[in-house]
């Protein structure tokens, strides 16, 4: 599928947050097959706000994306945005929303399996957060 260039960083995010979603959900579903409440309180620490942030801050830090994709993040990030998080510390939201857009960009371009190394990665770093 080729990328439309009309996307913007919001709807590539929009995109991204699912992506992430359907990763973290198969991942949790795994550990907890017949129990959906503990599946959802896992699977929170991954999909918030806070903890995608922790995650695309730390991939920035350890060099692990390419300059395209940390570009990309952080050109999402600074996207001026008319919503605000309302349960979220509002520069944790603009990095979760780098993040997932970046996903979503990847998924467009049909990086499936760079997608899986970022996300691998992600949760190694939630994983091991507070520790």
């Amino acid at each position: 599928m080729a990328i439309r260039s009309d996307l913007n960083t919001t709807a590539l995010a929009y995109l991204g947050d699912a992506v992430y979603e359907v990763i973290i959900r198969g991942m949790i579903l795994e550990k907890f097959p017949q129990d959906a409440g503990k599946a959802h309180k896992h699977a929170v620490k991954y999909v918030s706000a806070e903890g995608q942030a922790r995650a695309a801050r730390q991939l920035i830090a350890e060099g692990f994306l390419t300059e395209e994709e940390e570009a990309l993040l952080k050109r999402a990030r600074n996207h001026r945005s008319m919503s605000r998080p309302q349960h979220a510390d509002p520069r944790d939201y603009k990095y979760a929303t780098g993040f997932e857009a970046l996903l979503g960009y990847l998924h467009l371009a049909g990086k499936q399996g760079r997608i899986r190394e970022i996300t691998d990665r992600a949760i190694q770093i939630t994983d091991t957060a507070g520790q």
